[in-house]
């Protein structure tokens, strides 16, 4: 073993963070775009969760924090039960909700107002690969949706999710906003309606 050296040890520091992993999308796309140039691959990146049971404060400092605009809710068991996005926590939804339970907002959990599993709407990962960038802005202003979920299939035909396509993210590499409202709001409008 002499041949081998000891690394010098020191101790973590207070506040340290730890290591992302990061997908480098280009900056800048076109409509004609490959779609995949847009989406936020999960086979890339870490997927960002929360619990149901988190207060809805803590769901959004979450997002702050790790610089994102939905979190997938899962359970124990690290399954998807739901979605819930900023604008979940700020919108319409949240005062419509406080309203008619008569609650504080720091009284509500995210379980309160996330769109539930059954109810968000996934696109094919086999679409969404040879699709192009106009084609998902004009999917999300059809769904009336800011963002949109991307699911793969494994041989048995189970879903897994691989990736989020997002209106913002979209339009900031567009070098343009998008407007998804048009037609029906997000994934808590809709969930609302149904």
């Amino acid at each position: 073993m002499s041949q081998y050296r000891v690394l010098s040890t020191g101790t973590l520091d207070a506040g340290v963070s730890f290591q992302r992993p990061r997908q480098n999308l280009p900056e800048h796309v076109t409509l004609d775009s490959p779609a995949m140039d847009a989406m936020t691959d999960l086979a890339q990146v870490t997927a960002e969760t929360v619990s149901a049971n988190v207060s809805v404060d803590d769901a959004e400092q979450k997002m702050i924090a790790s610089g994102v605009r939905s979190l997938f809710v899962t359970n124990q068991l690290n399954q998807v039960v739901g979605m819930v996005t900023s604008h979940d926590l700020s919108g319409e939804r949240i005062l419509r909700y406080i309203s008619e339970s008569h609650s504080k907002r720091k009284d509500l959990i995210v379980r309160d107002i996330m769109t539930p599993q059954h109810k968000i709407e996934v696109l094919e990962m086999g679409n969404v690969a040879t699709a192009r960038v106009g084609d998902i802005v004009a999917t999300l202003k059809r769904m009336g949706r800011q963002h949109a979920m991307v699911v793969d299939r494994d041989a048995a035909g189970a879903q897994t999710i691989r990736g989020l396509l997002s209106a913002t993210q979209v339009g900031r590499q567009l070098g343009q906003s998008i407007d998804t409202t048009e037609m029906a709001g997000n994934f808590a409008d809709l969930a609302l309606s149904g």
